[in-house]
């Protein structure tokens, strides 16, 4: 699991969209008014398949390491289910593969210079699955729900500085903020927009399994543990997709994802394969292989409301134990950077001077001593009568991460310290991260926003819905909130290299690397982009339009 979905924006980006510089409206022609996208679309080097060319009809074939568990906006942060909820759906504005912030439902969007106001111009004529107009009173709703702590979604903090939302008139959504909330574009103005009337209907945990968007496609059957397919709608405003349908089939073992791409089974892996098997794929001329740079970080999220992980001395030494170089050398072959904050090296505000954790078992042992925790009979450390034991709750099928788990699970034996490992649906491991029934679990998660939006508020924050270690920090949270209202990068900058100092002297997550993001696709699908700058979107929504077979 990961949310790897870059959903970003430089400050170029940010002002062009802001009317501190140019307006959405400027961006209009990159949205394709054809069944495909066009050169502007995906800023693509590489020749465009027009929609006369391609041929009809057909299935595109993804494959996901994991159940995909729901369809709602408040299901997205898993990035296979992201991909699907926003084949589905459409939002305000999204993101082409290169990260260019292009119209969506929104035509244009001009933001007062005090940025506490956003007037969102809506593309008319746009029709539901269902049939009925999408309006400004959808948008609305979807705001006012998401954002209403009464309703407990885990997407609410997304719109932090949110007040009120007004519609002037049936294709105008005026959005006033309470403070300034400069990721505004990048996070709520992303989120997927539901059908009020149908939603509130059926309530949020019936729409999840059961949605009705605006999408280029509307639900055909899902299966959360086998496969999700989308047939393609006939009345999308962009133009009816040129596939049929979109099918996400469920398969967690690398080996057999691989399997089904050398047999032409499947189309892409929406998440990456072993190392070795991409690298293969790299070499087979049927294949095109996208290497973006990595915004998720590798780790274990650990309760820090449990004894043995509340004292950050437990958990500093729990960093000194793990030999992540051996980690990525043995089992992610090379293609890894040892991570040393919740930031990737890739964005411009990472931070170089940060505490770093070399392997040292005997630091390990020291700060452990020094903390209380003593060796007992059978070598494992206890205190107070507790015993330093406890469980990773490993995704269900996911071989690759748990061979990490069994290796630092020997690490921490060396030091005293007794790991268990189970396995469980990603759906169950999240939500009890949440309720904080689970202990220990390993995946990929941005702790931020992507690689150039540094809001960490959802994952850091003592109110975040994603905050999956319980994390609880006076200055984090402050800081958080500071982030938020200024602008300016090089203003930001400071603040976000303080979150990351906290970051890495509290250790709220066991941090182990930032993988090389490889994404294979086969040449057979027609209209793939010369480069990337990120994958989602291609499956999302960009070659949704086109055509594969052959």
């Amino acid at each position: 699991m990961a949310k790897q979905h870059n959903r970003t924006l430089d400050r170029r980006q940010f002002l062009q969209l802001t009317g501190i510089g140019l307006s959405l409206a400027t961006l209009a022609a990159c949205v394709p008014t054809e069944s495909t996208p066009t050169q502007s679309d995906t800023g693509s080097t590489g020749s465009e398949t027009t929609s006369a060319e391609a041929t009809t009809g057909g299935t595109l074939t993804w494959l996901a390491h994991q159940e995909i568990a729901g369809l709602g906006p408040n299901d997205q942060g898993a990035t296979m289910q992201y991909i699907m909820i926003m084949a589905i759906h459409n939002a305000l504005v999204r993101y082409s593969p290169d990260n260019e912030m292009v119209p969506d439902l929104a035509e244009s969007v001009e933001v007062q210079p005090d940025g506490l106001k956003y007037t969102f111009k809506l593309r008319q004529g746009v029709k539901f699955h269902d049939g009925t107009d999408f309006t400004a009173a959808d948008v609305k709703y979807t705001i006012d729900y998401y954002k209403d702590p009464a309703n407990a979604a885990t997407i609410q903090s997304s719109y932090t500085g949110v007040d009120t939302v007004e519609t002037p008139d049936d294709y105008t959504v005026v959005v006033n903020m309470a403070t300034i909330n400069a990721a505004s574009l990048v996070i709520w103005a992303t989120n997927p927009i539901v059908n009020a009337k149908y939603h509130a209907e059926v309530t949020d945990a019936t729409y999840s399994t059961a949605p009705i968007g605006t999408g280029p496609f509307k639900l055909k059957e899902w299966r959360a543990s086998e496969f999700t397919e989308l047939e393609a709608f006939d009345d999308y405003y962009g133009g009816r997709p040129q596939v049929d349908f979109l099918r996400m089939e469920v398969v967690p073992e690398d080996a057999v994802r691989k399997a089904a791409l050398d047999t032409g089974d499947a189309d892409s892996s929406a998440w990456p394969l072993l190392v070795e098997d991409s690298l293969a794929l790299e070499q087979d001329p049927n294949f095109k292989v996208y290497r973006t740079a990595p915004a998720s970080i590798k780790h274990f999220p650990i309760n820090n409301e449990r004894p043995y992980f509340a004292d950050k001395r437990c958990r500093q030494a729990l960093m000194y134990a793990l030999d992540r170089q051996r980690i990525i050398d043995d089992l992610w072959n090379g293609a890894a950077e040892i991570a040393h904050s919740n930031i990737s090296p890739s964005s411009q505000y990472y931070n170089s001077e940060l505490k770093q954790y070399e392997f040292d078992p005997e630091k390990a042992k020291a700060l452990l001593d020094e903390a209380g925790w003593t060796v007992g009979a059978d070598d494992i450390r206890e205190k107070d009568g507790e015993k330093f034991a406890f469980t990773c709750t490993a995704k269900a099928g996911d071989q690759a991460r748990k061979a990490i788990a069994e290796l630092s699970q020997q690490f921490f034996k060396d030091i005293g310290v007794d790991m268990q490992i189970d396995e469980a649906p990603v759906a169950e491991i999240l939500e009890a991260m949440r309720q904080g029934t689970t202990e220990m679990s390993i995946f990929n998660w941005t702790y931020n926003n992507g690689l150039l939006e540094p809001d960490c508020t959802d994952t850091l924050s003592s109110t975040g819905g994603s905050n999956f270690p319980h994390f609880k920090n006076a200055e984090m949270d402050e800081l958080c909130s500071q982030g938020l209202q200024i602008v300016d990068p090089a203003e930001r900058k400071p603040i976000y290299d303080r979150i990351q100092e906290i970051f890495a002297e509290e250790v709220p997550v066991l941090y182990l690397q930032f993988d090389q993001w490889m994404i294979p696709f086969a040449l057979k699908v027609e209209g793939l982009p010369e480069s990337t700058f990120n994958t989602d979107p291609i499956h999302s929504y960009y070659l949704a339009l086109t055509k594969q077979n052959g």
